[in-house]
């Protein structure tokens, strides 16, 4: 079974505003590892909007700095699956998932392969409810901003987490990975 893993940033404040993130070389070559270890990725309609806004092509030349291209490329060759009541249709090698979400994310995760993974806030926030996710990734950053959104709003049950591992970045950001104690 390939496992699901989310990866998230987040303020020390608790906020996950992309926007409120500063982005360098480390974490987009992180973002970029974590991707590899992948068949495909798993977004909500928001995400998938953001992303393919950011980074399908065509970029316009000096659109992104040199070190962003590697994710770009990754990001944009990788296979998508799409949760959405309210999309009609994705391309962007994307296919749209309706139904179960339960049953569905079941059904991916028994495929053959390297594993999933998920972004976002309020699909995540589904697929821990469904005690769907086997990692979490939580990449604070040394930064304020007194303001949301932030994860697991309205989450119904306690999930406890087991750190596997730490991993420090020079801009003072830590990548802290988790697997839910089961």
């Amino acid at each position: 079974m390939r496992p699901l893993r989310y990866s998230i940033n987040v303020t020390l404040d608790g906020c996950c505003d992309h926007r409120e993130i500063l982005a360098d070389n480390d974490l987009h070559r992180h973002a970029r590892e974590n991707l590899d270890q992948a068949d495909a990725l798993l977004f909500g309609r928001v995400t998938y909007e953001m992303m393919e806004a950011a980074f399908r092509p065509p970029t316009r030349t000096g659109a992104m700095p040199d070190w962003m291209e590697p994710f770009a490329r990754t990001i944009d060759a990788a296979k998508k699956y799409v949760v959405s009541s309210t999309l009609e249709r994705v391309d962007w090698n994307a296919e749209l998932v309706r139904g179960d979400l339960e049953k569905v994310v079941q059904q991916l995760k028994r495929e053959p392969g390297k594993g999933l993974f998920v972004g976002g806030v309020k699909l995540p926030l589904a697929l821990a409810e469904l005690g769907l996710i086997d990692e979490y990734e939580f990449v604070g950053h040394p930064r304020l901003v007194g303001h949301g959104p932030t994860l697991f709003a309205g989450l119904s049950k306690h999930v406890d987490l087991k750190l596997v591992s730490r991993l420090e970045f020079d801009s003072g950001a830590v990548a802290l990975r988790y697997e839910p104690r089961r």
